[in-house]
């Protein structure tokens, strides 16, 4: 459990998701549903069953509330709120605020707000609190034992439908040097309690470039070492790259296009060694963030006792989220292609519409968007431009910048766009991009159109306050209305207010 054990908000953290003190309860004669895993997935998954009335079994082998909670979107949010902050102070002379030149950001004090709200959460993922909620709450290790049975500490769990939730963890890098070298993944970075002066951080997807900005801006020098030619390399170019300016902007240093080698200590130095092409690079640091992505959480379950396959990508199941033995099913990381907790918490209510109730709900149904909180933020739903091929849909993209909106102006916040993809055919939003301060509640009309089907032009009959970011949707719906005037349309309309003056 990668949590201070002397401090006092982890201490209170530990208590409510992981009680030292906990006792399992006596076991039912079956169960409806028994849950392996507490994070979203799995308690989305558990509360909804036992709101339904089912008998449920919900077992951890650590912390509930998962990465989530414990290692991933709470506290790194926290962090780069007091990132945001740190910036925001930094441009003071922009809006007439003269600020003491030496103003630095008091490290262990934000970590320490990090925990304290990570703490306030975690009481809507507490034991107790499901528990409350008609679960029966099962703290240790879970093992498959047959194909409806599920043993937990020697206790004997049956079950009529059983969820694989058990989540995912960092990708281990086979470089030599690395392990004796050390480093830290999200596992054990919020545990740190002093600034790293020097920070590499390797890889450059989402959970790479937020630490890395989040760490530049309140002092460490870093440095961005990634195999890829672009940040962010599955977003849309343009995003991209004005997200890679701002990282720069806020101090962090780019080595694209960089293979590790391997990493070595020297004296109280950690050097990682890279290559690009055949020249050969030597980075120094005080620590190592290894932000290369996720594996599933597939080993020592005993799936083969259940008859439940795996790949490398975690748990197979089909469009319903069943596993190759029908009374199992997997959601989350473990199973799907979206590693993020909202994808979690949709793939679970799909559950248990399949599982409980005989629905047939389909996963790839789902319309799941995603956010990196960068500053600026990008999100995005649904296709992009360059799916045009992989469709064989004919796409066209309508882009308004934040330059051109009042709100974002005012702001200071200009640099970035909102951008939507159409089919020319039916005019329907099929995918949006926005990079922009708060780009994540911004993308929400773009996420209910693409999800509900919707005409661009759906857009500019809805009517926003002045001045707002989000209005940029009703300037995107007025361009796709004009996109539709045909030059005959044009005439015929020019025609009619002739013959009405």
């Amino acid at each position: 459990m990668a949590i201070l054990q002397q401090d006092i908000y982890d201490q209170r953290l530990r208590a409510l998701v992981a009680p030292p003190r906990w006792q399992n309860p006596k076991p039912a004669d079956r169960y409806n549903l028994v849950v392996i895993g507490g994070g979203t997935a799995g308690l989305v998954a558990a509360a909804g069953a036992a709101g339904l009335g089912g008998k449920v079994a919900l077992v951890e082998r650590e912390l509930l509330g998962g990465d989530c909670l414990n290692y991933g979107c709470v506290p790194s949010k926290a962090l780069l709120r007091a990132a945001k902050a740190v910036a925001e102070a930094r441009r003071g002379p922009e809006f007439g605020l003269h600020l003491p030149a030496d103003l630095r950001p008091d490290f262990a004090a934000l970590m320490q707000r990090m925990r304290r709200l990570r703490a306030d959460i975690a009481v809507h993922d507490s034991a107790e609190r499901f528990q409350k909620l008609g679960v029966d709450v099962f703290l240790g290790v879970a093992r498959f034992t047959g194909r409806d049975t599920v043993e937990v500490d020697g206790v004997r769990l049956r079950f009529s439908r059983a969820l694989i939730a058990t989540g995912g963890r960092p990708v281990e890098l086979d470089v030599p040097g690395i392990q004796e070298t050390g480093y830290r993944t999200n596992l054990d970075l919020f545990t740190l309690t002093e600034l790293p002066r020097r920070l590499v951080v390797v890889g450059a997807g989402p959970i790479g470039c937020e630490m890395a900005q989040a760490f530049a801006l309140f002092g460490s020098q870093v440095t961005v070492i990634t195999h890829d030619r672009k940040v962010l390399p599955r977003e849309d170019p343009e995003a991209s790259a004005i997200v890679k300016k701002a990282m720069e902007a806020s101090g962090v240093r780019f080595e694209l296009d960089g293979k590790l080698e391997r990493a070595e200590r020297r004296g109280r130095d950690r050097i990682v060694i890279w290559k690009r092409g055949e020249e050969t690079h030597e980075t120094p640091c005080d620590e190592i963030l290894l932000a290369t992505g996720r594996r599933p959480n597939i080993e020592n379950l005993g799936l083969d006792q259940a008859g439940v396959q795996t790949d490398q990508r975690g748990v197979v199941v089909d469009e319903y989220l069943r596993s190759s033995n029908s009374r199992i099913y997997a959601s989350g990381d473990v199973a799907g292609k979206w590693q993020f907790t909202h994808a979690a918490d949709a793939m679970s209510r799909l559950v248990l519409r399949n599982a409980l109730f005989f629905g047939r709900a389909k996963v790839s149904a789902l319309t799941i968007p995603w956010c990196t909180y960068t500053h600026p933020e990008a999100a995005h739903v649904g296709l992009y431009q360059h799916d045009a091929n992989e469709t064989g849909l004919d796409l066209e993209e309508i882009r308004i910048p934040f330059e051109d909106v009042d709100r974002a102006v005012l702001d200071g916040d200009a640099e970035g766009f909102a951008k939507a993809i159409i089919d020319k055919k039916t005019g329907r939003l099929r995918g949006a991009t926005v990079v922009a301060a708060h780009a994540g509640e911004i993308l929400g009309e773009a996420c209910l159109a693409v999800t509900q089907r919707q005409k661009v032009g759906a857009l500019s009959s809805i009517i926003h306050p002045y001045p707002t970011q989000v209005s940029v949707w009703g300037r995107i719906g007025d361009e796709g209305m004009r996109r539709k005037l045909t030059p005959t349309a044009a005439k015929v309309l020019r025609k009619i207010l002739e013959w009405r003056r």
